[in-house]
């Protein structure tokens, strides 16, 4: 449970609390069964909200103990009709609130040996009506009406097979839900009171066969679920007063030394401290090959240590880590609906009470209108309507069964769980079935450059220095400018400075940070500038012939009257542009009237970023886009290389959301990919954002509509074709589904359809089709999409 200090409080104006519960309720598969159980809560005076996911089969309660108790929402529950399954009041932020509905035992349940039983009574009358008729005495009689062998053996079905129906019928009528079992309640019994005992037994057994057929495809979407739940080993082997102790991962406390031996996998997320190892992190970021790890090194739960032996200090509990999030996520993806689930809803809200109309319709107006039959031509064909009350009474009944949604109402929640939990299986954490398929529509792509086209990785590779500066003066300065920036750029310069300077590096004052431009800060009592050729253009400095101006002639000029190092002229040749055509980033290092020196740095292109690239196009991506705040030069050379369709270069960060804006006017629906933290403007104005290398990042998590959890470009492409193929499995189970209900529909004033024919087409057939169509989603890997 959890308390709210903000809940409103009681009465004389005190603070009150709510808690929050999450419930197991494994028979809640389905949203109609979902809309039953919250009408239930609904009347529970006190409970202040529900949240129901019927594709875990878990309730989530908050309510207020002053007003009700957890035992009054369980039952609540279990008036509508659904055995609930624990419930003690726990902390909903614990590794409880990950809880999934455990596998059932669909084929050797109650329900299951009822349905068998009614089959197996079912088979022996219909031998006795129809190939044993001799046999078929009659052996009693109700209000002068007898009842034959058959009659009695198909009760025998009726009562087995039909009273887990009519009760499901009895709940849905309590709570005023027209579902499912409603309307085959309904017409159980109606078929039974007027005699019909071979029509009520078949569709009792045969709609019981259904309801099983679908408790297995359910378990079956759920399976993916708990595999990433016990992708987290339950307990860690912790080294406590110098020795290893085994306990609960969730008793492990954070800065605590845990041990990890060749085979086991890792409980925590933590930081190596000791020994090494090749570690599978495929559960978290979809790699496939192995990652060496040594001491002060990252490691996540649930990866597996395959090899060697290490230790590592716990940075998070194990309800933090990131696995811990990635479960968490997945599940409350369900919550948010998709464009297709809301209309889907809508729609069905529609349908159901349509169609009963028209069920009580067909029953009730034809025998009476049409009494001595009716011919209708069309097309050329003709069709006699005739038949007595028994026969409209069958055709009602047979529409009353099309009348039942279900397989339409889950065509959309089996297949963006399917999608989601395949994408999360393979590194890929979508955020909400919303996400998922916004990403399937997208017209346009736009990637951000450094650490998502290229490693990220920078390095020096050039230094130029000017005015008789030394290439160690120009790395202190520069060093001594980037030490307190945070940009991967100061990184790669102070590693450089270290190894070439030895790490004397002077302190600075003022320090400044030039949005977008660069660095200043007084060195030695005199203001330095770093950073990018425009922000030396502003100073004043002349950079198209790399010539800066100064009140008594041009740096270079001077440069050259004092100055006898051979590198002064590459400024004067082109140093900047030449630099800028190798796909270099060019810092420049100077005072307000004086530059000291040029620093190239490059970063490498990944090795999939051109294959990935094409790999979208081939999907049918219509623009992939590269922005920057890379110089011209950098962009153009890293553009041509890896194949997008057009760059935008030395953008600011709201310049690239104004890129993002441009986009979406020109083409329609726009993804984006960053880093998820110095792009997140662009991201949260993109139509989805993606954030690359999220796996330990929280803040990658929180603001990305998706994150790829490894540093692996080539995620893209299966991420957009998952998300394409999931809308469209999306789309043919909803147009598939209504069109075989319409021909049904269609079908039965006929009397081309039977009950047992739009039982198992129109619910067991259409049910598990939709259900087999969304499980073809967690077949789909990223070698499918993506051959590097």
């Amino acid at each position: 449970m959890t308390e709210n200090p903000d809940a409103a409080g009681p009465a004389d104006g005190g603070q009150g609390r709510e808690l929050t519960a999450r419930l197991t309720v494994p028979e809640m598969d389905c949203p109609s069964c979902a809309q039953k159980v919250d009408k239930s809560l609904q009347r529970v005076d006190g409970i202040v909200d529900a949240t129901l996911q019927p594709t875990t089969g878990t309730a989530t309660i908050t309510y207020d103990p002053d007003r009700v108790a957890e035992a009054d929402a369980v039952r609540a529950i279990e008036s509508a009709g659904y055995e609930v399954v624990g419930g003690d009041d726990e902390d909903a932020s614990s590794d409880d609130d990950l809880e999934i509905a455990p596998p059932s035992e669909v084929w050797r349940s109650s329900r299951a040996v009822k349905t068998w039983i009614g089959a197996a009574f079912v088979t022996l009358g219909l031998l006795f009506e129809f190939v044993l008729a001799g046999q078929n005495l009659a052996v009693a009689s109700v209000l002068d009406y007898p009842l034959h062998v058959a009659d009695g053996l198909f009760l025998v079905a009726i009562v087995t097979s039909g009273y887990p129906v009519v009760r499901g019928g009895y709940y849905s009528a309590k709570n005023r839900s027209l579902d499912i079992d409603l309307l085959m309640g309904t017409a159980i019994i109606a078929a039974t009171g007027i005699g019909y005992f071979v029509e009520a037994a078949t569709l009792a057994v045969l709609f019981s066969i259904a309801e099983l057929l679908e408790d297995y495809a359910m378990d079956r979407a759920r399976d993916s679920l708990r595999e990433l739940m016990e992708l987290s080993p339950d307990e860690a082997t912790v080294r406590r007063d110098g020795e290893a102790v085994t306990v609960p991962a969730d008793e492990v406390a954070v800065g605590e030394t845990v041990v990890v031996r060749p085979g086991e996998k890792i409980p925590l997320d933590g930081t190596v401290v000791e020994g090494g190892s090749a570690v599978d992190e495929s559960p978290i970021t979809g790699e496939s090959v192995p990652v060496d790890k040594s001491v002060g090194d990252e490691v996540y739960a649930g990866s597996i240590n395959e090899a060697g032996y290490f230790e590592f200090e716990a940075d998070s509990p194990a309800s933090e880590s990131t696995l811990s999030q990635i479960i968490e996520m997945v599940q409350g993806a369900q919550e948010k609906q998709t464009d297709k689930e809301q209309f889907v809803d809508r729609f069905a809200g529609y349908y159901t009470p349509t169609i009963v109309v028209l069920a009580i319709l067909t029953a009730a107006l034809p025998p009476l209108l049409i009494s001595g039959g009716a011919t209708v031509s069309l097309a050329g064909v003709s069709h006699t309507f005739g038949g007595g009350w028994q026969t409209w009474f069958i055709r009602g009944l047979t529409l009353l069964v099309i009348a039942c949604p279900c397989a339409f109402v889950i065509s959309t929640p089996v297949s963006v769980v399917s999608g989601i939990t395949s994408a999360a299986k393979n590194g890929v954490l979508v955020k909400g079935g919303n996400h998922l398929e916004a990403m399937g529509d997208v017209d346009a792509i736009a990637v951000d450059k450094t650490g998502t086209l290229t490693k990220g990785e920078l390095a020096v590779t050039d230094v130029v220095a000017l005015g008789g500066a030394s290439d160690e003066a120009v790395l202190r300065y520069a060093a001594a400018l980037e030490r307190r920036s945070e940009h991967p750029i100061a990184d790669a310069i102070l590693a450089r400075a270290e190894a070439d300077a030895g790490g004397d590096v002077p302190s600075v004052e003022a320090f400044e940070s030039i949005t977008g431009k660069g660095i200043r800060a007084d060195v030695d009592g005199e203001t330095y500038y770093a950073g990018k050729p425009a922000l030396f253009e502003e100073l004043g400095f002349d950079l198209s012939h790399a010539h800066p101006r100064t009140d008594g002639g041009t740096v270079a000029e001077v440069a050259h009257e004092q100055c006898e190092h051979e590198d002064c002229a590459d400024v004067e040749s082109g140093a900047i542009s030449r630099f800028e055509s190798e796909g270099k980033t060019v810092v420049l290092v100077g005072t307000a009237t004086e530059l000291v020196g040029v620093i190239a740095i490059a970063d490498e292109v990944r090795p999939a970023a051109e294959r990935a690239v094409a790999r979208l196009h081939d999907l049918g991506v219509e623009r992939v886009v590269m922005l920057t705040g890379d110089n011209e030069g950098t962009a153009r050379t890293i553009a041509e290389r890896v194949g997008v369709d057009e760059y935008r270069a030395e953008l600011l960060p709201d310049e690239k959301v104004d890129a993002v804006e441009a986009l979406q006017a020109e083409y329609g629906e726009v993804a984006m990919v960053g880093d998820g933290i110095n792009d997140a403007p662009a991201l949260a104005t993109a139509d989805v954002g993606i954030a690359m290398g999220a796996a330990g990042t929280d803040t990658a998590l929180e603001t990305a509509d998706i994150a790829l959890m490894g540093d692996d470009i080539g995620k893209l492409p299966y991420l957009y074709a998952l998300s394409h193929t999931a809308n469209g499995v999306i789309r043919q189970n909803i147009w598939g589904s209504l069109g075989v209900k319409a021909l049904l529909a269609l079908g039965v004033p006929l009397g081309l359809v039977s009950v047992a024919l739009a039982v198992v087409v129109g619910d067991m057939g259409m049910s598990l089709g939709v259900t087999g169509n969304a499980m073809r989603l967690s077949r789909l890997t990223p070698d499918q999409f993506f051959d590097s």
